[in-house]
């Protein structure tokens, strides 16, 4: 019989602006950073057990984000987060 001694999920997420907005480059740069900003409490808001192992701004304006997150409460995550 197998069983799950520990699990996670690795993602890696690209926030990009939106185009054709018609709004200049500094706003479209701050509804994607607090978008980024929103999305990083939600994770704390729903108790996600989770690691940001990185956060890059690329010349595009778009932020990668790096996550590792527990894939649910009844799985450990074991050593992931170490």
């Amino acid at each position: 019989m197998k069983r799950i001694q520990s699990a996670c999920i690795m993602q890696t997420l690209r926030f990009q602006q939106k185009d054709g907005t018609g709004l200049p480059r500094e706003a479209l740069l701050r509804m994607n950073r607090d978008e980024v900003t929103r999305y990083k409490t939600q994770l704390e808001k729903s108790r996600t057990r989770h690691r940001i192992d990185s956060e890059a701004e690329q010349p595009d304006g778009a932020i990668i984000l790096r996550v590792r997150k527990e894939y649910n409460a009844s799985a450990p995550v074991g050593d992931y987060f170490d």
